[in-house]
């Protein structure tokens, strides 16, 4: 525990202390500012219609500027955006800014990778699948597990590859049985 001078409360001695828990929620919005992406890990906005206010309250004050960090409502949000897309990393106050720029990067830096450097709006919503599972690599109930791209770009090909046969989609489905007809035929 943390020592504290005479007249600090306890509440302040616990906000001081360090936490794992450090990203409070992942957004990727469109150029009007809708949710396009959004994983929150806490109950700050418990509901989807103050999640929808707050998404809109952090579009409005960031959508034209060109800085990366912004302090709104008592938290600290870092920001980039991409042709028509804006990513936001969100973590309380006292939150270290380098931590939350390293998910942002490793997010963008993951999603531009796999869509092979067209991150727009477009290629995205083709490739929801690959965001969801990059985000899971990347933070697991607000807590950072991994900031390097590649490891995340690998771990999600990986998962990709073991999708049972069960859950994957008619056109991966037909996808596949056409490589096996093509490769029998070959033969």
């Amino acid at each position: 525990m943390l020592h504290v001078g005479t007249g600090a409360t306890k509440m302040e001695a616990l906000i001081l202390e360090p936490s794992l828990y450090t990203v409070k929620a992942i957004l990727i919005l469109d150029n009007d500012g809708d949710r396009l992406f959004a994983k929150y890990y806490d109950d700050t906005y418990p509901s989807v219609k103050e999640q929808k206010t707050f998404e809109k309250n952090i579009f409005n004050k960031t959508h034209r500027t060109d800085s990366e960090i912004a302090l709104l409502e008592g938290l600290t949000v870092v920001y980039k955006s991409s042709i028509d897309l804006y990513f936001y990393v969100i973590g309380s106050s006292y939150e270290n800014e380098l931590m939350l720029m390293a998910v942002l990067n490793c997010l963008f830096d993951s999603l531009s990778q796999m869509l092979r450097k067209n991150v727009e709006k477009r290629a995205l919503m083709e490739n929801m699948e690959g965001l969801f599972l990059a985000v899971d690599e990347i933070v697991d109930g607000g807590v950072i597990l991994e900031s390097d791209p590649q490891q995340v770009l690998h771990r999600v090909a990986v998962r990709g590859e073991d999708v049972p046969l069960t859950e994957q989609t008619v056109s991966q489905v037909l996808q596949s049985a056409k490589e096996q007809i093509k490769w029998s035929l070959l033969r």
